[in-house]
């Protein structure tokens, strides 16, 4: 394993970034007549789901991979080396990390994981209008910028945040971020994006110190410079922004719970340790999918609730942000991998992807029960509320 760090490591000194393969039109600022949906990722099978956030119905899923071998027989040597070793970590192929609808609801944008490439396609035509390989050796979660016009994406391996013209495919920029960049969220007003690191997840618990550093990143979304950084104890996991621009809510690797953080004051205010499931309580922190205890936070749109989900305890627990108290459990058989959240547009409900049942679980904030449950494809984990022009349905499969 030293001797594929080594190669790993000194592939993402040598990786180069690719040329867009094609040009498109930029984003709509808005359209009036689009459809609520939930955009669901599917890793493993290499396609995004769409689901009708009225009634929940799945309208079909695309393809984002169609050009697969040719991914795969343009890599050189390095580039080769990289993309088996990180299938390796992340144990078998991940296709699909994270994706996001222009504002006119007809072009979809795609951080394809392992591929390290993000690609743009026409929904209505199915045509891949360009795709973009990032520095190092894998895509991570991405945010499209309000206006339409950026798509900013960890470079996991870089290092970096790299902001992508939605019109071309080109990268405009890159920030530092910490170590093994993880989330990207643009602020309502789109003035700033925040990035969050995980550090190397490959390295066991025991070796915590030598994962690098655990930031947030705090970046102009006009310069994209670095405005200011807060450093972490542990991993940060799925996290967010509350509305008053300041309450940090963030799972932390290994954590069962999230922790309620403050900005301005740069520190850790509240700690909410979950129950271990009798599942969970058999598991060693090394054998948490990478290293996340829980993975998936979401708010619900009165912001009265946070939707935490439990990944190696196979619930969610609906928990007050006044007195930080559970409300609710929502649990799911074992090993269902309950792996991310995702508040509906009309803040009513929390979606939860379970990676190892292939199903989204649309769970009640005001009932706290699930209400309804949505077979996908293979492996779903990223989620994204959207938009879409109903009259590219019909291309979905």
């Amino acid at each position: 394993m030293p001797t594929v760090r080594i190669l790993l490591a000194a592939a993402v000194a040598a990786a180069s970034v690719a040329a867009p393969a094609a040009s498109a039109s930029p984003a709509t600022p808005h359209v009036t007549g689009l459809k609520n949906v939930l955009l669901v990722g599917n890793s493993q099978t290499g396609s995004v789901s769409f689901i009708d956030e009225n009634g929940f119905a799945n309208l079909g899923s695309f393809n984002v991979i169609p050009d697969l071998q040719q991914r795969i027989n343009e890599m050189d040597p390095i580039q080769r080396i990289g993309y088996e070793t990180v299938k390796g970590i992340e144990g078998g192929d991940r296709f699909v990390d994270d994706a996001a609808l222009s504002p006119d609801g007809r072009r979809l944008y795609v951080s394809r994981g392992n591929l390290d490439d993000v690609a743009a396609f026409d929904l209505a035509t199915k045509q891949e209008l360009w795709h973009t390989r990032l520095e190092g050796f894998h895509a991570d979660h991405a945010a499209l910028s309000p206006d339409g016009t950026r798509f900013v994406v960890s470079a996991t391996t870089a290092n970096k945040a790299q902001f992508i013209d939605t019109a071309n495919g080109k990268i405009v920029s890159s920030a530092p971020t910490g170590n093994y960049p993880h989330q990207n969220d643009y602020t309502p007003d789109g003035k700033y994006v925040y990035n969050s690191s995980i550090g190397n997840i490959s390295l066991p618990q025991s070796m915590e110190w030598a994962k690098g550093a655990f930031q947030l990143t705090k970046i102009d979304a006009s310069t994209m410079q670095v405005v200011k950084t807060w450093t972490f104890p542990h991993g940060i996991r799925p996290n967010l922004v509350a509305p008053d621009g300041n309450t940090f809510y963030a799972q932390l690797s290994y954590l069962n719970g999230f922790v309620k953080y403050d900005l301005n004051a740069g520190k850790i205010v509240a700690t909410v340790n979950q129950p271990f499931s009798e599942h969970a309580k058999s598991l060693k922190p090394d054998d948490y999918p990478k290293n996340s205890a829980h993975h998936g936070l979401a708010l619900s749109g009165d912001g009265s609730t946070l939707c935490d989900v439990g990944t190696i305890d196979d619930y969610v627990a609906l928990v007050s942000t006044d007195g930080l108290v559970d409300k609710a459990f929502v649990n799911y058989p074992t090993n269902s991998l309950p792996y991310w959240g995702q508040t509906s547009t009309d803040g009513n409900y929390c979606y939860v992807s379970l990676s190892q049942a292939n199903a989204v679980s649309v769970v009640d904030y005001r009932s706290g029960t699930e209400v309804a449950r949505v077979p996908v494809g293979t492996f779903p984990q990223r989620e994204r509320v959207a938009k879409v022009d109903p009259s590219v349905l019909g291309s979905l499969s």
